[in-house]
C-alpha cells in the first residue's frame, strides 16, 4: 500500500489520492499543440461546447416533454414554450444547437479533409471522428422526432422504411424498430430513449475515444509538417518559445479557442434570440395527423445531401429498381467518408493545396454536396429529378476515381 503523508492543503490531499499534477501535465500545460494553425482547429473545442449546452438543455425540457403520441406536441408547444418560466429560452437553445452543432462536425471534418489529417497515423482519429458524425446524425434523427409534428412523423415513417430495403431481414428489422407495424406511441418511446440516454452515453464515450487517439499522433498543421513534439516541446520548456513550433493547450493554444468562442457565441445566441426556428420547417409546427402526408417530405438540412443521394436514382438497371440503386447509393455515401483514409493512395501528408488534382476533387465535392442538400429541399420533379441523378452519380463517381486521383499526385512529385 502507497504511504500517505498528510496533506497540507485540499489540493494536496486530492493530489495524492487522483494524481491530479500528473493528469494536468499530460491533458492540459504539457499537451502540446503546433503554432501553425488557424481558427478552424478551435471546431473541436467549440463542437464539446455545443454537446455541452444540448445535454445541459436537453435536461431541462426533459423535465416537462411527454413521450406519448397524445401529450407530446402540446408539451412542448404550450407547456414549454407557453407555462414554464423561460421554457421558450431552453427550447430555442437546445434548437438551434442541434442545427450548429451539424455546422462545426461539417466545418471540423472538411478542414481534416482538405489538410491530410486522416493519413498515416492518423486514422483513428478520423475513424473516431465519422463515428462521432454518425452518432450525432442518430441523436439529430431521434430528436426531430420528439415534438411529433407533422414533418416529424412522416419522416419518421420514410426514414424508418429504408430499413425495409435490406434483403430478408428488412421487413421484421422496420416493425423491430418502430415496435408496432406503424410509427406509433412505442416509436416515439424508443426514440426518446435512445435520444435522452442512450446516444448521449454513447457520443461522450466516442468524445473520450477521439481525444485520446490524439495523443500519440497529435495534432496537424496547416503545411501537414511533420513535428518532433518531444523536442520542441523541450524548447518551449527550456524558454526557447519563439523557436519552438509548438505551445501548450493550457493555457496559451485554449486562449485562442475561447477567442473563436466568443464570436461563435455572439452568433449562436443571435440565432437563439431571433431566428431559432432557421432550420425548422413550418409543417412541424402543426399535430402529427397520419391521415394528411405532406406534400414535399424532407429531413432536417444536414440530412438533404444524403437524402438527395437516396432519392436521385431515376432509372432501373436491369433487375434492379430505381429505388433498389437509390438505397444502395444512401448506402455508400455513409459509410464512404469512413473509408477515406485507406481511399487516398498519396503517401505524405499534405495540404490540398500542395496536391492539385486533390484539390481540384476537394472543391468539386464541395460544390456538388452543396448541390446535394439544395436539391435535397426541392421537390423531386421536372429538371430537378434529373439534376439530383447528376449530383448523385457525381457523388459517387468522386469517391470511386480518389485513389486514381491521389496516387497521381504522388506520382507527378515523384513520390511513387
Amino acid at each position: 500500500m502507497a504511504k500517505f503523508e498528510k496533506a497540507n492543503s485540499v489540493g494536496e490531499w486530492l493530489d495524492q489520492r487522483l494524481n491530479l499534477t500528473a493528469f494536468n501535465k499530460v491533458m492540459m500545460t504539457e499537451y502540446w499543440i503546433p503554432k501553425d494553425i488557424n481558427f478552424l482547429w478551435a471546431m473541436g473545442v467549440l463542437l464539446a461546447t455545443t454537446f455541452g449546452i444540448l445535454i445541459i438543455s436537453g435536461i431541462f425540457l426533459m423535465m416537462y416533454y411527454k413521450p406519448d403520441i397524445h401529450l407530446a406536441f402540446d408539451s412542448v408547444n404550450y407547456t414549454i414554450m407557453q407555462e414554464v418560466k423561460f421554457g421558450w429560452l431552453f427550447r430555442h437553445m437546445h434548437a438551434v444547437a442541434a442545427s450548429v452543432v451539424f455546422l462545426i462536425i461539417y466545418i471540423h471534418m472538411f478542414t481534416g479533409i482538405y489538410y491530410g489529417s486522416y493519413k498515416q497515423g492518423r486514422e483513428m482519429i478520423w475513424i473516431s471522428g465519422m463515428l462521432l458524425f454518425m452518432t450525432f446524425s442518430a441523436a439529430g434523427f431521434s430528436g426531430y422526432m420528439l415534438p411529433w409534428g407533422q414533418m416529424s412523423y412522416w419522416a419518421a415513417m420514410v426514414i424508418t422504411n429504408l430499413f425495409g430495403g435490406i434483403p430478408f431481414i428488412g421487413d421484421a428489422l422496420v416493425v423491430w424498430i418502430r415496435g408496432d407495424f406503424n410509427v406509433a406511441d412505442a416509436t416515439l418511446t424508443r426514440f426518446f430513449m435512445l435520444h435522452v440516454f442512450l446516444l448521449p452515453v454513447v457520443i461522450m464515450g466516442i468524445i473520450a475515444l477521439h481525444f485520446y487517439t490524439l495523443r500519440v499522433p497529435h495534432v496537424n498543421n496547416q503545411d501537414s509538417e511533420e513535428l518532433d513534439f518531444d523536442a520542441e516541446a523541450e524548447k518551449y520548456l527550456s524558454g526557447n518559445k519563439k523557436e519552438s513550433k509548438v505551445i501548450p493547450f493550457w493555457p496559451v493554444f485554449i486562449s485562442k479557442d475561447l477567442a473563436v468562442m466568443g464570436i461563435f457565441f455572439i452568433f449562436y445566441f443571435y440565432l437563439v434570440f431571433f431566428h431559432y426556428d432557421f432550420a425548422m420547417d413550418p409543417v412541424n409546427f402543426d399535430p402529427a395527423d397520419n391521415m394528411v402526408t405532406p406534400t414535399h417530405i424532407y429531413p432536417e438540412w444536414y440530412f438533404l445531401w444524403s437524402y438527395e443521394v437516396l432519392r436521385g436514382s431515376i432509372f432501373n438497371v436491369g433487375s434492379l429498381k430505381a429505388g433498389d440503386i437509390g438505397l444502395m447509393a444512401f448506402g455508400f455515401a455513409n459509410v464512404i467518408f469512413l473509408l477515406l483514409p485507406f481511399l487516398d493512395r498519396d503517401p505524405k501528408i499534405l495540404p490540398a493545396h500542395k496536391r492539385p488534382k486533390f484539390f481540384i476533387w476537394f472543391w468539386i465535392l464541395m460544390i456538388d454536396l452543396i448541390a446535394l442538400t439544395a436539391l435535397g429541399k426541392l421537390p423531386p420533379q421536372g429538371i430537378f429529378t434529373y439534376l439530383g441523378f447528376v449530383a448523385m452519380v457525381s457523388f459517387i463517381l468522386l469517391f470511386l476515381s480518389l485513389p486514381l486521383i491521389t496516387k497521381s499526385d504522388a506520382k507527378k512529385r515523384g513520390d511513387v
